[in-house]
């Protein structure tokens, strides 16, 4: 049996032959032999992980299907002696493969081992279907299959970015498709095989449209299948208004004689004609929201800032943010929350939005980067709040540092009644001056720099802040040993962050990405500048950056 093809030409463009057939698949492997019975076409349809090395390829053990009852029973390798029969038999090769940018999913794999033995079903009754119709549009190069021995075809399961990428070659149009068919058949090449050609559906579309049509995402794939299926025989909608509808009848009579649910993809398309458009309109590389499952992670780890970037200006986890997060951690990627919050201030803010505790972002065991130790006295009378462990302490009574609690969840500052009985409370984390944006840059922040040169470290997260931390303190000395203790390199991390105590973090990240609203000297170090945190920045980068 000839090589069949199974993987596109984007990585050989050379290959002038295919070119001269059209888009086809470029990596070679053979169908398994596929077996002969009497009055009932043989099926060959090994699931294979698409373009994996040959021996880490995963088959499907073969069936022999019952056109007419649309039964099936287990191939057992035993010889027999075929009976006799004057009807000629025609072997149907389906070929079912997964684009390897597709996540090892459980569903994904459900689907395919269905395709597996519904596509040789369909092509059997698509086939029946040419005999004597009475199509106009329809284009006949390929009338009688009954000339050939065998016929093949292959379908790609993928997600948006590689049928996008396909649009883009091959049609000049830079935008995702729910399905493509890619024709092998060359008119007048006397073959024993019908090489029909290639089907390649994105299962990331598929999702978002069997959502908005109401049936499942099998049944959708069965649909673009039957649609892609026409067009390789010949028919096309594009072409006419009745060619459209010469295609839409006979893709609704073979699903009815399928059985399966839903209309046919040329209906449904009308129906929802405007959310349809919405989809394809997306000119950019960020994935939709719901589809990070059809992706594989770029990284194993995301190390988040939380005030300024995680947090909105209402200090809160926006629900896009949030679903993002939760994708994001579904798909296998650990959130790492880097701030100098205090932990239980983190928890309660990540209740707020169903992710704390055991299965959750954060818990009172997640790895985290709560940092920032000082050792200082209080010599003015600028509020301060001095962090130790789980507590908040404080000098004296004032509005800014109520709005700790009440604005940014940290607990609720206990005042002290001196500055010994303050230090000598607990072992003391770091410390924080609150006052006014313009205070805190035109003098709080010049005299402290000078006043703690050699001896402590002061750094911003937001304007009305100015921290003071212990020297050689930061989120990335304290991400890098998490990263020692995890065993984890920074290849692996994409880290987000807003403020200039985010600086070493967003340096030592494979990506670093500062949100809009940071600081210039935080944006000036970054890989990547994102939305704003107002702008759900931190969804929007997992959505572009992390698969």
């Amino acid at each position: 049996m000839l090589p069949r093809f199974c993987n596109f030409l984007r990585r050989h463009p050379s290959l002038d032959m295919a070119r001269a057939i059209g888009p086809h698949l470029h990596h070679f492997h053979y169908a398994s032999p596929a077996t002969r019975f009497p009055l009932s076409p043989s099926i060959s349809s090994p699931l294979l992980r698409h373009n994996e090395p040959s021996g880490k390829k995963k088959k499907i053990q073969p069936f022999v299907v019952s056109m007419g009852g649309h039964s099936h029973r287990e191939y057992r390798k035993v010889r027999r002696r075929a009976p006799k029969s004057k009807e000629k038999q025609l072997e149907l090769c389906a070929d079912i493969c997964i684009e390897e940018d597709l996540p090892d999913d459980p569903e994904i794999f459900n689907i395919a081992e269905m395709l597996r033995l519904n596509v040789p079903t369909a092509m059997k009754l698509a086939f029946d279907g040419l005999k004597g119709s009475g199509y106009k549009t329809r284009d006949t190069a390929i009338s009688d299959v009954g000339e050939f021995q065998s016929v093949e075809l292959s379908v790609l399961l993928c997600n948006d970015v590689f049928i996008r990428q396909l649009n883009k070659e091959w049609r000049g149009e830079d935008h995702a498709t729910d399905v493509l068919s890619m024709s092998q058949h060359v008119p007048g090449l006397k073959l024993p095989i019908l090489m029909l050609g290639d089907i390649v559906i994105s299962v990331e579309t598929a999702a978002r449209q069997a959502e908005e049509r109401g049936h499942t995402l099998l049944d959708e794939i069965r649909i673009l299948m039957v649609h892609g299926l026409l067009h390789l025989l010949g028919f096309d909608h594009e072409i006419s208004e009745e060619a459209e509808v010469e295609m839409e009848k006979q893709e609704e009579l073979l699903l009815k004689s399928l059985d399966w649910k839903g209309k046919g993809l040329i209906k449904s398309a009308y129906d929802i004609v405007t959310n349809s458009n919405s989809h394809q309109d997306c000119s950019d590389d960020r994935k939709q929201e719901g589809s990070l499952r059809f992706y594989k992670p770029k990284f194993s780890y995301i190390f988040c800032d939380m005030d300024g970037t995680l947090l909105n200006s209402r200090s809160q986890i926006s629900s896009a943010t949030a679903k993002a997060l939760r994708e994001a951690s579904s798909s296998g990627v650990k959130i790492v929350i880097a701030t100098g919050k205090a932990r239980p201030a983190v928890i309660d803010i990540f209740k707020m939005v169903d992710l704390a505790g055991k299965d959750g972002i954060v818990s009172e065991f997640s790895p985290g980067v709560f940092l920032q130790a000082c050792l200082y006295s209080l010599e003015s009378k600028v509020p301060l709040i001095a962090f130790s462990e789980g507590r908040c302490l404080t000098l004296f009574h004032d509005p800014l540092v109520d709005s700790l609690h009440t604005v940014y969840h940290e607990p609720k500052a206990e005042i002290m009644p001196s500055v010994e009985h303050l230090l000598a409370s607990a072992d003391i984390q770091k410390m924080i001056f609150m006052d006014t944006a313009q205070r805190v840059a035109n003098t709080l922040r010049p005299h402290w720099s000078d006043a703690t040169r050699g001896r402590a470290t002061v750094v911003q997260a937001v304007p009305d802040m100015l921290e003071i931390v212990p020297l050689g303190t930061s989120k990335g000395n304290g991400v890098k040993v998490l990263l020692d203790h995890l065993g984890v390199t920074a290849n692996e991390i994409m880290a987000i962050g807003d403020g200039e105590n985010d600086i070493e973090m967003l340096e030592l990240a494979s990506l670093g990405i500062a949100l809009s609203n940071g600081s210039e000297r935080t944006k000036a170090v970054a890989s990547v500048i994102g939305l704003s945190n107002d702008e759900d920045g931190v969804a929007d980068a997992i959505y572009r950056y992390a698969f």
